[in-house]
C-alpha cells in the first residue's frame, strides 16, 4: 500500500483519538464533595421467605445502620420512613452508604425521632446493561423486597403503605418496570428518585431482551393511567461527565398531561450545581444533600412516614430540585408582616439602580420601591445579594404596590426591559472548524444580558465561548462575583460559571438534548457588573464537535465497522474471483470502502419513507422499523423517525463510516501483529509445518467438532460456543502464520537452484499431489510460499469479521460465568440457537483454502454481488438493535463457507 493511505487513516485516527478524548477528559474537574461515614457502616443481612431464597439465590436485601443506629435495629423493629437503593449495571449494595450515613445525620437534628430506614439490594453486580436476560428477574425480586419490608412494619402503630425507591443506573429502570408486572399493587410505590438511568433508550442494545424490556416498560408508562399519576418519579441525569450515560437517554418519556414527572440534569439543580460521573452521582454531597433534605420534608411529623398527597410530593421536589424560593413548601406567608426598626433605617429608591453595601457594623436596612410609576416602562424587577440567605428578604405589597426588602450585606438591584437587555448573535457554522467567530461587545450598565445563541439547538453543535470582563472599577471596591448562565428552554440542563474581574472565562457549550424545530435556541444570560465591559467570543470547537459525535452515535461504531469489513471482504473476493490470490485485510479496506454505495441508497430508502404512501406499504407487510442515529430529539426517536429537512445525520453517517473504516483499519493491523507475536512464541510447541492444510480437519472430525459445539452452545449459553468456534479458527490462523514463517526460513536456506528447478517441475496447484524430487521438496518454493499466504491472508478477514460476534457475545459470556455456581444453563440466551449457522459457518471455514475458493465461480460470484446489499441493509436496521450485527454477518460467513464447499 502506498504511504497516503496510511496516512489517511492515520489522520482518521487522529480525529477519533481527539473525539474520544474530549469524550473522557474535556469536562470540567469534579467539583462534586465526598460524602464520609462517621461510624463504622454495617449491611444487615434480611432474612427472605424460603421460596423466594431458593428462586433467586444470588440476590439479597439488606438494611444499612452505623455505630448505635445499627445495634438498635439487630431485632428489625422499625419506626422510620423506608427507602430502598437499587444499584446499577455491576453496582454494589454498599453504594447506599452515602445516602444512609447523610440520612441518619439529618435525623439527628430532627424533632419527634423522625428518620428513615434505608434498605439496599445486592443484585451481584450483574451486568444488566449489556445483558438484558436478567432484568426481569430483577423487577421480579424487587417486588419480593418490597413485600418483606413492608411486612417488617407490621407492628409498627403507624406502618407504611409504600416504599420510596431510589434507582442509580440501570436500578432506575427496574424501578419503573415494577409497574409492568401483572401482579404488582401501584400502591406500593408512590415515589421514584433515579440517578442517571437510560429510561429513554439502552445504551447499547447487544440483545434482544433489552429492548423487549424497554418497550414493555415504555408502552406501560406511556398510558395515562390513573395508578401511574399518582406515583411521583424524578430522574437526574450526571452531565458531562457521566460519558457512560448521557443526560438526554435520563429524559422521562410520559404523557403531556402527567405534572407528576421531571426531568433534570444534576447542573441545574439548586444549590448542587455540579457535573458528576456515572459513580459520584450516588456520593456526590450536594446531590446527596438535597435528595434527603427533600425526602425528610415527605415525611409527615404525625405519622412519621412519607406522604401520600401527590401535590405535596411534587411541591417538595421542585423546591428541592427545579426551582428553590425561601419559602418552603408547605409553607404559608406570614400576614401580616412586621417589620422592626426606625425612621432611619427606612429608604425608598426612586431611581433606576441600587447599590447597597453595609458598613463594618452589622445593621438592617430597609428599602421599599414604588411599582404603579415602573410598571409599564419596564417588565422585570432583578435584585441580587452576595448572601445565600435562608430566611425570606424580600416583599411585594399589592395593596400599596410597593416592594420592601432588608438587608445586612451587599445588594444590587435595578428595573429592566428584557427586550432591550437580549442579544441575538448567530453561532458559527459547524464546518468552520474554529476560523471564524461570532463577537459581541456589551458596555454593561445592568446587571443581566441575555445572548441569544441563534440556530443552537442540535446535539452535533459544539462551541467554545469565550468571555472577557474588564471593569473600572477603584481599588478597594466591593463587586459580586459573574455568574455565567448557559440556559436550554426546552430542557432543564443549565449549567453555571463564575469568573472575578477582570477575567476570561472559557465555556463549553454542547446539548443534552436536541430541538426538532428552529423556534428557540439555547440562551448565554451573563450575570454581570455595571461600569464593565464583557468581550463575547463563539467558536466551533471541531473536537468537541467530534466528542458529540461520538457521545450520541459512539455506540453504532460496531455497525459501520461491520459493514467496512464485509465490502473489504468482498474487495477480497474480487481478487480470488479474477486472479485467484488474495490480498491483506489493510490493503482490501483501504480499497474496498466506497462510502456513497452505501449512503445513496440509505437516503433514498428514507427519502422514500417520507412519503405517506410507501410507509403505510411498510407497515402493512409489517415489515421492521427503519433505525436512524440516535441525534433527533425524544419523540422522533421514540416513533423512530428521521426529522424532515435535516441532512446532518447523513453527513454525520459518513463520518462514521469513515471512522468505522480507521477502527478497522488499525484493528486488523493489531490482530496481524498479535497472530505473528503468539506464533513466534508458539512455535517452539508445533513442529514445524510448510503445508497449506496444516490445522484442518478430516471431514468427520469436523462433522464431529460441530455437532460438540452445538451441544455445548445448547446446554451451557452460546455465547461461549461463539468464543470455542472462534478459538479454533485463531489456531488455523495462527498455524498458518508458523508454516508461512517455517516456509521463508527454509527458503532463505535452499539453493536458489534447487528452488528454480522446483518452481520449474511443478505448479503450486499440482506440488501436493506429486512425489518428492531428490533435490528438494514441491513445498519448498517461492509458489507454495504465496499459497500460504493467500490463506493466511484469507483467514485473518475471516477472524477480524469474527471478532465482532465474540465481542458483542462477551457481556452474555461473563453474566453465564458469574452465575456458574447456581446455574450451569443461560436462561434467557440471547445468542441462542440463531448463532448455529455462524458456528457451523466458523468450523467450516476452517478447511477453506482460496484454491478451493477459486474453483467455486458460480457460488463466489453470488456472493461476492450480495455482500453490498447485505451491508447497506445492516446500515439501515442495525444501529438501534446492534445484536443485528451478528445475524447479518452470519449470513455472509454462510455465504462463504458455501462457496468453499460448492
Amino acid at each position: 500500500m502506498s504511504p497516503a493511505v496510511y496516512a489517511l487513516h492515520a489522520c482518521a485516527l487522529a480525529l477519533l483519538l481527539a473525539g474520544l478524548r474530549e469524550l473522557l477528559f474535556g469536562f470540567e474537574e469534579n467539583r462534586c464533595s465526598m460524602t464520609y461515614m462517621f461510624e463504622h457502616p454495617e449491611y444487615r443481612r434480611i432474612q427472605l421467605p424460603r421460596h423466594v431464597a431458593h428462586q433467586y439465590p444470588a440476590y439479597g436485601l439488606y438494611l444499612y445502620g452505623e455505630g448505635m443506629y445499627a445495634q438498635e435495629t439487630r431485632g428489625l423493629k422499625l419506626t422510620g420512613a423506608p427507602v430502598l437503593f437499587l444499584p446499577g449495571n455491576a453496582g454494589s449494595y454498599k453504594q447506599a452508604r452515602s445516602l444512609g450515613s447523610v440520612a441518619l445525620r439529618k435525623a439527628e437534628n430532627m424533632e419527634g425521632g423522625v428518620h428513615m430506614n434505608v434498605f439496599t439490594i445486592n443484585f451481584n453486580e450483574e451486568l444488566v446493561a449489556l445483558y438484558g436476560g436478567s432484568l426481569l428477574r430483577q423487577t421480579q425480586f424487587l417486588h419480593e423486597s418490597i413485600r418483606v419490608i413492608l411486612r417488617l412494619y407490621k407492628n409498627c402503630p403507624d406502618p407504611p403503605s409504600s416504599v420510596v425507591l431510589v434507582g442509580h443506573s440501570m436500578g432506575g429502570v427496574v424501578a419503573r418496570a415494577l409497574f409492568t408486572l401483572p401482579r404488582f399493587n401501584p400502591r406500593l410505590v408512590t415515589l421514584i428518585l433515579t440517578q442517571a438511568s437510560p429510561h429513554l433508550a439502552p445504551v447499547i442494545s447487544l440483545d434482544p431482551h433489552i429492548l423487549e424490556f424497554y418497550s414493555s416498560v415504555r408502552q406501560r408508562w406511556s398510558t395515562a393511567s390513573e395508578d401511574l399519576q399518582n406515583v411521583s418519579v424524578l430522574s437526574v441525569g450526571g452531565g458531562y461527565r457521566d460519558y457512560q450515560v448521557r443526560s438526554g437517554l435520563a429524559t422521562l418519556s410520559c404523557p403531556a398531561n402527567d405534572h407528576n414527572k421531571l426531568s433534570v440534569v444534576v447542573t441545574a439543580v439548586p444549590r448542587t450545581w455540579v457535573s458528576t460521573d456515572h459513580l459520584s452521582i450516588v456520593w456526590c454531597k450536594e446531590l446527596v444533600l438535597a435528595t434527603v433534605r427533600a425526602f425528610f420534608d415527605l415525611i409527615e411529623p404525625e405519622t412519621q412516614q412519607f406522604t401520600g398527597d401527590v401535590k405535596k410530593r411534587m411541591s417538595v421536589l421542585n423546591h428541592h430540585f427545579i426551582r428553590h424560593p425561601v419559602l418552603l413548601p408547605g409553607d404559608q406567608p406570614v400576614t401580616p408582616v412586621s417589620f422592626t426598626g426606625t425612621p432611619e433605617t427606612w429608604s425608598e429608591v426612586n431611581t433606576l439602580r441600587l447599590f447597597y453595601s453595609p458598613p463594618k457594623e452589622a445593621t438592617v436596612q430597609y428599602f421599599f420601591f414604588a411599582l404603579s410609576s415602573r410598571r409599564k416602562a419596564y417588565t422585570h424587577f432583578y435584585c441580587r445579594s452576595s448572601s445565600m440567605e435562608m430566611s425570606s428578604w424580600i416583599f411585594g405589597c399589592t395593596q400599596m404596590n410597593v416592594l420592601a426588602f432588608f438587608f445586612q450585606y451587599i445588594v444590587e438591584c435595578e428595573w429592566q426591559r428584557e427586550k432591550s437587555l437580549t442579544m441575538p448573535v448567530p453561532v458559527p457554522h459547524i464546518l468552520s472548524f474554529g476560523l471564524t467567530a461570532s463577537d459581541v461587545t456589551i458596555n454593561s450598565s445592568g446587571l443581566l444580558h441575555s445572548i441569544q445563541l441563534q440556530h443552537f439547538h442540535q446535539v452535533y453543535q459544539a462551541f467554545k465561548i469565550t468571555v472577557m470582563c474588564h471593569c473600572k472599577t477603584t481599588k478597594g471596591e466591593l463587586v459580586m462575583l459573574n455568574i455565567y448562565r448557559m440556559k436550554v428552554p426546552w430542557f432543564r440542563e443549565d449549567s453555571f460559571h463564575t469568573a472575578g474581574f477582570p477575567s476570561v472565562t472559557e465555556i463549553s457549550a454542547m446539548l443534552h438534548m436536541a430541538r426538532s424545530d428552529n423556534t428557540s435556541s439555547a440562551i448565554l444570560q451573563l450575570h454581570t457588573a455595571p461600569n464593565c465591559q464583557y468581550k463575547v467570543s463563539v467558536r466551533t470547537s471541531f473536537p468537541k464537535v467530534l466528542g458529540q459525535i461520538l457521545r450520541f452515535c459512539g455506540p453504532v461504531l460496531p455497525v459501520y465497522m461491520a459493514v467496512v469489513l464485509l465490502l473489504a471482504l468482498k474487495r477480497q473476493l474480487s481478487v480470488v474471483l479474477h486472479t485467484g490470490r488474495s490480498v491483506a485485510m489493510r490493503e482490501s479496506i483501504a480499497k474496498g470502502l466506497q462510502p456513497h454505495k452505501l449512503e445513496l441508497p440509505v437516503l433514498l430508502f428514507h427519502l422514500l419513507l417520507r412519503q405517506a404512501w410507501f410507509q403505510e406499504g411498510w407497515s402493512t407487510l409489517g415489515l421492521p422499523s427503519v433505525d436512524s442515529l440516535p441525534l433527533s430529539p425524544v419523540e422522533d426517536l421514540l416513533q423512530h423517525e428521521a426529522v424532515p429537512g435535516q441532512d446532518w445525520p447523513h453527513l454525520i453517517s459518513l463520518s462514521l463510516c469513515i471512522l468505522g473504516a480507521t477502527v478497522a483499519f488499525w484493528g486488523s493491523t493489531v490482530l496481524s501483529m498479535s497472530v505473528h507475536v503468539m506464533s513466534f512464541i508458539l512455535a517452539p510447541l508445533h513442529r514445524p509445518s510448510v503445508s497449506r492444510h496444516c490445522a484442518t480437519f478430516s471431514p468427520p472430525a469436523q462433522f464431529l467438532l460441530i455437532i460438540s459445539l452445538v451441544v455445548l452452545g445448547g446446554v451451557t449459553c452460546g455465547a461461549l460456543s461463539i468464543t470455542a468456534s472462534y478459538l479454533f479458527h485463531l489456531y488455523r490462523v495462527l498455524r498458518l502464520q508458523m508454516t508461512e514463517m517455517s516456509l521463508s526460513h527454509m527458503l532463505n536456506l535452499v539453493p536458489q537452484k534447487t528452488q528454480q528447478n522446483t518452481e520449474n517441475g511443478y505448479s503450486s496447484a499440482e506440488a501436493q499431489n506429486k512425489p518428492k524430487e531428490s533435490n528438494g521438496s514441491p513445498f519448498l518454493s517461492e509458489a507454495a510460499l504465496h499459497d500460504v499466504r493467500d490463506d493466511l491472508q484469507l483467514h485473518l478477514s475471516v477472524s477480524t469479521l469474527l471478532t465482532l460476534p465474540l465481542m458483542l457475545s462477551a457481556p452474555s459470556l461473563i453474566y453465564w460465568s458469574r452465575n456458574l455456581r447456581y446455574s450451569v444453563h443461560l436462561v434467557p440466551d440471547p445468542w441462542w440457537p440463531h448463532t448455529v449457522p455462524l458456528i457451523i459457518a466458523s468450523v467450516l471455514l476452517i478447511n477453506c483454502t482460496t484454491l478451493t475458493l477459486s474453483h467455486s465461480k458460480l457460488m463466489l460470484g453470488l456472493t461476492f454481488h450480495l455482500l453490498l446489499p447485505l451491508s447497506i441493509t445492516m446500515m439501515t436496521f442495525s444501529p438501534l438493535h446492534l445484536y443485528r450485527v451478528t445475524h447479518f454477518l452470519s449470513a455472509a460467513l454462510t455465504l462463504l463457507a458455501t462457496s468453499c464447499y460448492l
